[in-house]
């Protein structure tokens, strides 16, 4: 799927691609489509609270057919949702999830932004949402993404009229942008901003309804539409060769963690949006009508608009060079208006313009992929003019480091000329990363203290190359991000971010480490070269009550990219204790604390993350009974390695290897979170599942979801148990056990309220809320003002054996290190174990 999709988006014709994208050379369609686009001075701002929340119909349509400028604002970057295609959660899924917007608004044509808001994970009310958020500071990062994106309209996706009906961040991100479209045009609200930003106002400001909001079709076509505009946005675009659906489909199928790809529609499509603040346009089909869209919009505009409607007017395109000259003469006058927003904006779309009408291609390209602050690495330029348009090429600087080229040479038609740049990079060169990651936030609010930074979807590029082209008396400035540009013989030619990093990382196997008694473990650290005949130490940092042999090591690495693996032997307290390690290299007089996390997939820029390197480890007494596992993955998930930490020998299974005796061996299955809607072939091995527990074994089957696209097999149980949208959002909220004498309670590890201290994020999520008799409900919690769940954690007997159903977010408290999640999860798993003779193995801390 991933290779299709990125087969199509090669073919779309986007101009604005992001470092280390492979470089878009348009056709002259789609060159002319970017002509119709720079001919349309009016934008547009559609607001929403998560990555996958955007309507890229509607994104697409006004980009694509209205030919406005659009941008898609997402308070947080999805930080709190699940994976579908790997490991990454958290702050590492938020990384994940912007380059899935970035990839997104690259087939659709938009722009993208940001506040700083966290995504802490579901919120069932505006409330608490804003709460945690801080509402004043992400109102203001709203405040600064309108003054800095001037909009003419604004679209909200959700209605800020309807708290509670909704998930939290959905109705708060409406809430926002409805307040923050009287206050961006107020010298007194956030008046700091005002230094590097001024005041706008846009002119409307809408909601995209639909039926769904009115809970039908039928009450839908009965609302009053009087203040709504219907917008067909199924066009077919002939320029492109393709139909907004299907670019839409494409873009939102970018959502590849969330499980949104999808097959492409074509034909009519209807959106419709209600007009909020603002007047009311007559032409309901027109969101722009009234505002002026034209170059008049700005002084000495005129000028620029009656040379490049003329260009598209009489546009060849079998010959797009010709028209050079009238860009070039429109590109001198706009250097001369004032109007700095339209001035800056519309420069850049001339110069892209330009480039491709001359099929002028541009590249740098460093030898390797990243290098040191401090470091040097050799710079390959490449220039190639493939049109009979004069150019000369007068120089080549790298921005943010003393490193310039002065050819002087004419670029012929179609004779290649290359170079070669040494880029010295100053010491003091920040390290590549994502800004919003390089401090410490709260739950609710990534930290950012740089005003210029927040909003912006990535960290800028240290380095960018500057080619400076005469064409004939007026000269124009290329901006190219430095690249690295190498090949695979299985993938082809590549493209990857060009990054700094530190010299070398290092980072630990496991981030949580259970001890499950008083015995010392191997503790491996593994240090990460990136640059050539390093020499250091390795000293590790514990609390007092922890010990190591020997809390420092020297190391040697030869080769960048090689790694080097020390081992040390920690012993925990006596006692239970939660604690941190961490690893400190000291290379050259520099102490270095970082992890390298990349985040590699195929429809993504390749992605290097740096975080504090560090291991949560805990002395847990535990007990557990069993010793072999079989593990079914979902949606992916770290529960396997976690059951290994406390001493259980877990096997992966595969649906398509469950027979009626390939599961005979475990002490107990488990099913990962959401395996039955990501694995469809589970419905057909069910029944091995239920002979499985028939004959004496225990089933425990984690979350699924119900009422989506990837419905879950209705029969996932023995007995009847309905799968519903309930969840307990509030990790601190308390439990009642409602089962104080059920042995899942009580062995091997007696579960109290304790046990229930320090969860993350949430208690859990789709609980059944309808099961049959034969199911025991062992545990009780709610969120403020709800009435009690029972439905987190369900217990049947069958046949010989027990099933086990539950929704409680093991998937991140195993990771996180909760000491009462590990204790619940081997009672789970030891269930029935206390009354056979033949008990296989018991660990006691």
């Amino acid at each position: 799927m991933r290779h299709f999709l990125m087969c199509l988006l090669g073919t779309i014709f986007l101009l604005n691609t992001i470092n280390a994208q492979k470089p878009i050379q348009p056709s002259s369609s789609e060159i002319y489509h970017s002509l119709q686009k720079l001919n349309f001075l009016g934008s547009a701002l559609y607001v929403a609270a998560h990555p996958d929340d955007e309507n890229t119909r509607l994104i697409s349509y006004l980009s694509n057919g209205v030919h406005a400028r659009t941008g898609y604002l997402s308070l947080t970057r999805g930080d709190g949702g699940q994976n579908l295609i790997g490991p990454e959660l958290r702050e590492l899924l938020g990384v994940l999830r912007t380059e899935e917007l970035l990839a997104a608004r690259r087939v659709d044509g938009g722009e993208q932004f940001f506040t700083r808001a966290n995504d802490f994970g579901y919120s069932k009310n505006p409330v608490e949402t804003l709460e945690i958020w801080n509402e004043e500071a992400v109102l203001g990062d709203v405040v600064w993404a309108i003054r800095n994106f001037k909009p003419d309209v604004i679209i909200n996706r959700f209605d800020h009229r309807s708290p509670g009906t909704t998930h939290g961040h959905h109705t708060s991100s409406a809430m926002l942008s409805v307040e923050a479209f009287d206050m961006v045009g107020d010298t007194s609200a956030y008046p700091n901003q005002l230094k590097l930003t001024e005041t706008w106002q846009p002119k409307r400001l809408f909601f995209n309804t639909s039926w769904w909001f009115y809970g039908s079709e039928e009450k839908f076509e009965e609302a009053d539409k009087s203040k709504m505009l219907d917008l067909d946005v199924g066009s077919y675009y002939p320029v492109l060769g393709t139909s907004n659906n299907e670019i839409a489909a494409l873009a939102s199928s970018q959502h590849l963690s969330q499980g949104f790809g999808r097959i492409s529609e074509r034909g009519t499509q209807e959106e419709y949006i209600e007009l909020l603040k603002g007047d009311m346009p007559t032409n309901t089909s027109d969101i722009f009508e009234g505002i002026d869209t034209s170059w008049s919009r700005i002084d000495g505009g005129k000028a620029i608009g009656d040379i490049l409607y003329e260009v598209q007017k009489n546009f060849d395109f079998e010959n797009p060079s010709k028209h050079l000259p009238k860009l070039l003469q429109a590109f001198e006058l706009l250097q001369n208006v004032k109007e700095a927003h339209w001035k800056k904006i519309k420069t850049e779309e001339l110069k892209n313009l330009i480039t491709n009408l001359a099929g002028l291609y541009l590249e740098a390209s460093s030898e390797s992929a990243s290098t040191n602050p401090g470091g040097q690495v050799t710079v390959s330029i490449e220039a190639l003019n493939r049109s009979e348009v004069e150019m000369q090429l007068k120089s080549i600087k790298i921005s943010g480091a003393q490193s310039e080229l002065n050819p002087n040479i004419l670029l012929k038609n179609n004779q290649k000329e290359n170079f070669e740049l040494e880029l010295k990079v100053p010491s003091n060169t920040p390290y590549t990363s994502p800004y919003w990651l390089t401090e410490k936030g709260t739950l609710g609010m990534y930290k950012v203290t740089d005003q210029s930074l927040i909003g912006k979807p990535e960290t800028p590029r240290a380095f960018t190359a500057a080619f400076e082209i005469d064409f004939g008396g007026t000269v124009v400035s290329f901006e190219k991000p430095i690249l690295f540009h190498y090949s695979k013989p299985e993938k082809g030619e590549l493209y990857q971010p060009f990054e700094v990093l530190p010299m070398a990382t290092a980072s630990f196997s496991d981030k949580v480490l259970i001890f499950a008694d008083g015995k010392s473990k191997r503790i491996p650290v593994t240090v990460k070269a990136h640059a050539d005949n390093l020499k250091g130490e390795v000293q590790l940092q514990h609390s007092e009550n922890w010990k190591v042999e020997k809390d420092t090591q020297t190391f040697e690495i030869a080769n960048k990219g090689d790694e080097l693996t020390l081992i040390f032997n920690l012993t925990p307290p006596d006692d239970e204790d939660e604690n941190f390690i961490s690893p400190i290299l000291k290379i050259m007089g520099r102490s270095i604390t970082k992890e390298l996390i990349p985040i590699a997939y195929d429809h993504i820029p390749m992605q290097s993350v740096l975080l504090p390197s560090e291991a949560k480890v805990v002395r847990l007494n535990i007990k557990k009974m069993g010793e072999q596992i079989g593990y079914i993955s979902g949606a992916g998930d770290e529960i396997p390695e976690s059951l290994r930490q406390i001493g259980y020998v877990v096997n992966s299974i595969s649906p398509s290897n469950i027979s009626a005796t390939t599961l005979d061996r475990y002490d107990a299955v488990v099913v990962g979170i959401r395996a039955y809607n990501v694995a469809p072939e589970l419905k057909f091995k069910q029944r091995f599942l239920m002979d499985y527990v028939k004959k004496g074994g225990t089933l425990v089957v984690q979350y699924n979801t119900a009422g989506r696209r990837d419905e879950a097999f209705e029969n996932i149980a023995p007995y009847p148990l309905t799968l519903s949208s309930d969840r307990v959002t509030d990790e601190n909220s308390e439990v009642n056990i409602l089962a104080k004498d059920h042995s899942l309670t009580n062995f091997p590890n007696p579960i109290s309220a304790s046990d229930f201290e320090g969860w993350v994020q949430e208690r859990g999520l789709y609980f059944p809320d309808q099961w049959s008799q034969e199911f025991t409900p062992i545990l009780g919690m709610k969120d403020k003002g709800e009435s009690e769940k029972k439905g987190s954690l369900l217990i049947a007997r069958y046949g010989e054996g027990n099933y086990i159903y539950t929704g409680l977010s093991f998937f991140r408290e195993l990771p996180a290190g909760v000491p009462g999640a590990y204790k619940l999860f081997a009672n789970m798993v030891s269930v029935g174990k206390d009354t056979k003779k033949d008990k296989k193995q018991e660990v006691k801390g």
